[in-house]
């Protein structure tokens, strides 16, 4: 399940993790760890923050020149 390790060597580990941080960290390193996980399934897929306001930009700014005439030169 774990690869080498079985189940009271994961309790182990478990106990001696939660002595290091304490009750109070542990949650707090726990949200972290998610945070970070997500961050890099988002990153994996392609959907930065940055790139679609990035896109969104780009978008409008497409927009208003469309609508604007290129002004014509006289001879």
């Amino acid at each position: 399940m774990f690869g080498p390790f079985q189940g009271w060597e994961i309790l182990v580990i478990l106990v001696i993790v939660l002595l290091i941080f304490g009750p109070g960290r542990l949650g707090e390193l726990g949200k972290s760890l998610g945070e970070g996980i997500r961050n890099f399934k988002r990153a994996l897929s392609g959907e930065d923050e940055n790139q679609k306001t990035v896109s969104k930009a780009e978008d409008a700014s497409e927009k208003k020149t469309e609508g604007a005439a290129a002004p014509e030169k006289k001879a």
